[in-house]
């Protein structure tokens, strides 16, 4: 071999070695540089409350953003909010995995527009393949493959559920074996359908079961709560929504403007949720629902996960998670609450996965019966599910 080309090789491998490495290193600094707790672990309840918890029989949380950060979920971390081993020792029986494909910079609560964007810098420097950097729609595909890859490596302690058939054999395998969890796939921003409808069938075929319409900024199926003009369901929109309902998809209204909701309320057929939110009567910005798209969404037979981190209700603990929870219960019913905590969202949690035990507690000062507690914990989550995907 010529003394050239056996350099030009000897370049492109060291080029090559530096990238795997840089990628590893920029994952986990941005990682764990976006996604930190108030409170670091272990977490310390009483007996009584230990007991509770670890004896739910499904405990379930509406929103995680962990596949954006390419962390191998395998493994244990002592960084960011979650992975399988920590999910299994906090009991957690589902996690909507929630894609996020695109965030503009100076990211804020109340003006946002689409023409910046921090993800694709976040696709090259995570090591995630070359289609991801300019695709919102490969962004999408390629953190649905990896959760699909996780469950494959896991040995059994990770299942991906995408029906009822699918979620009712797990329910009743994990009453024999609890040291396994399962997650389902959501969409946090419709751009990924990059304006074409036939794109949601791409969507469904990849796993994904719930889809959010705007995430940070307008686009063209709306108004975002964080967006530029903020208006509501324009007709692209409406007819991702019929779609989306004709297949048994579930539309998640967190993020969107009120304008928006409404509109969705307007013509939606079947249940909706919210993954991961406030509530305006005890955190008021815009970001939180009001009363009013409270009641709507219950009366509809929806359910609202309500978040653990500061912006959304306005505290950095479990209690003031809980006073949230307690002010959409009695407003609204305990049936249509949830938990929907935005781990890995690039937040400040108030804990990582394994402090769930702590909400337990505060809702226990808070006069909530085991019953109650039971349903907002996961059991709510799993039976909304159970009527609500495809068969």
């Amino acid at each position: 071999m010529p003394k050239t080309y056996k350099i030009l090789i000897i370049s492109l491998l060291s080029l090559m070695t530096v990238y795997v490495i840089g990628t590893k290193l920029a994952a986990y600094f941005v990682d764990s540089g976006y996604n930190k707790v108030a409170q670091k672990p272990p977490y310390r309840t009483t007996a009584q409350v230990r007991a509770l918890y670890y004896n739910l029989p499904f405990v379930a949380d509406l929103h995680s953003d962990v596949l954006l950060w390419n962390r191998n979920i395998e493994k244990r971390h002592k960084y960011g909010h979650e992975d399988i081993p920590r999910m299994i020792d906090a009991n957690l029986a589902l996690q909507a995995f929630t894609i996020v494909s695109k965030t503009p910079k100076n990211m804020n609560f109340d003006h946002n527009d689409d023409k910046t964007d921090n993800i694709t810098a976040l696709m090259f420097a995570t090591g995630r393949p070359p289609s991801t950097w300019f695709s919102l729609k490969e962004r999408a595909l390629e953190q649905c493959s990896e959760l699909y890859q996780y469950a494959r490596v896991s040995k059994g302690r990770l299942r991906v559920i995408t029906n009822q058939s699918e979620l009712k054999r797990y329910i009743k395998d994990r009453s024999v074996n609890p040291n396994q969890t399962a997650g389902f796939l959501g969409v946090e921003g419709m751009q990924v359908l990059e304006g074409d409808i036939n794109n949601v069938q791409a969507m469904f075929d990849a796993g994904i079961r719930m889809m959010a319409p705007t995430h940070f900024f307008d686009n063209k199926l709306g108004g975002s709560a964080h967006g530029i003009n903020k208006g509501g369901l324009t007709p692209f929109g409406a007819e991702v929504i019929k779609k989306m309902e004709s297949m048994h998809m579930i539309v998640d209204l967190a993020h969107a403007s009120p304008a928006l909701i409404d509109d969705v309320l307007d013509i939606a057929t079947r249940p909706l949720l919210v993954s991961h939110t406030g509530v305006k009567g005890t955190c008021n910005n815009v970001r939180n629902l009001s009363d009013e798209h409270l009641k709507r969404i219950a009366a509809g037979g929806g359910i609202v996960g309500i978040a653990v981190f500061e912006q959304a209700v306005c505290g950095t603990d479990a209690a003031s998670t809980a006073q949230a929870i307690k002010y959409a219960s009695d407003l609204i019913g305990y049936e249509h609450v949830a938990l929907g905590s935005d781990f890995d969202g690039a937040i400040q949690a108030h804990f990582d996965v394994t402090g769930f035990p702590l909400i337990v507690q505060e809702l226990l000062k808070l006069g909530f019966n085991e019953k109650e507690i039971a349903a907002i914990m996961g059991g709510n989550v799993r039976d909304f599910l159970l009527k609500n995907l495809p068969e």
